[in-house]
């Protein structure tokens, strides 16, 4: 082959492996992230009954049982949430709302209402419910990170994608998030949850898949506190169920009234 031809054959290759390059499909950032989020999120109100268990270098320190209430606003499509202590006895009745950007504390024993502020909605167990119920796509903007192999929660090896996620709404409780996900099927592995300042806040591993409520969904979190990774909480929920979430128990002046079914 003469050396013009060759030259003009290695050329139309190469053309022909960018078109195929170009042409070849490319995950979808913001997809899998609103996949991720199906996955964790039923599409219904729902109830479910969640037990944290506190430990401190490795030994348990406390434990207590909530049941939470939630359901999406149909204009932010974010999750509103009621929490209701159940055990123990020392903190049965109190009772936590989330709605919007607004997180309230209810103690019985006062009656009053009190308002957490974004510092006390980041730091301790306050912030879990921002990890749990909540629709990330809604909050934040996606890119693809990395694809790597991770050990998840259960330290199995997983085919992974790291989505690297920024805030886009003033609602958004972190500043960015890093969130592993399964390859295959957006499931998510684990994420980390950063401040303003670049302050890593807690490091989460999603576990024990089951099937809930149609989809196969994590019924425990191991929540690593990033200031002291000797500080582990671990939710688990069970008792899954659609149910109807009336829109009064998501206000505010009701949290005096409010009485469980």
């Amino acid at each position: 082959m003469k050396l013009h031809q060759l030259s003009l054959f290695l050329l139309g290759a190469l053309l022909s492996a960018c078109a195929l390059a170009q042409g070849a499909p490319q995950p979808n950032a913001q997809a899998m992230l609103q996949a991720s989020d199906a996955v964790r999120n039923p599409d219904k109100p729902f109830g479910v009954t969640v037990t944290l268990i506190e430990y401190r270098s490795g030994k348990q320190t406390d434990t207590s049982t909530l049941g939470s209430y939630a359901k999406s606003d149909a204009r932010s499509g974010q999750f509103r949430t009621l929490i209701r202590f159940v055990a123990p006895a020392r903190d049965e009745g109190k009772l936590m709302l989330k709605n919007g950007n607004d997180f309230w504390f209810y103690d019985p024993s006062s009656r009053a209402s009190v308002r957490l502020s974004p510092q006390q909605r980041l730091m301790g167990q306050a912030s879990n419910g921002d990890v749990v119920t909540v629709n990330l796509a809604k909050d934040y903007q996606a890119k693809i990170g990395l694809e790597e192999e991770i050990a998840d929660g259960n330290r199995q090896m997983r085919r992974s994608t790291r989505l690297d996620l920024t805030a886009s709404s003033p609602e958004a409780s972190y500043n960015r998030i890093e969130l592993w996900v399964d390859s295959t099927n957006s499931q998510p592995l684990k994420a980390r949850f950063f401040s303003e300042s670049e302050r890593l806040l807690k490091t989460v591993y999603y576990r024990r898949y089951q099937p809930q409520l149609g989809k196969e969904r994590p019924t425990e979190m191991v929540i690593i506190d990033g200031l002291d990774t000797k500080w582990v909480t671990v939710m688990r929920y069970s008792d899954f169920v659609y149910r109807d979430v009336p829109e009064v128990w998501l206000q505010r002046d009701y949290l005096p009234n409010f009485k469980p079914e």
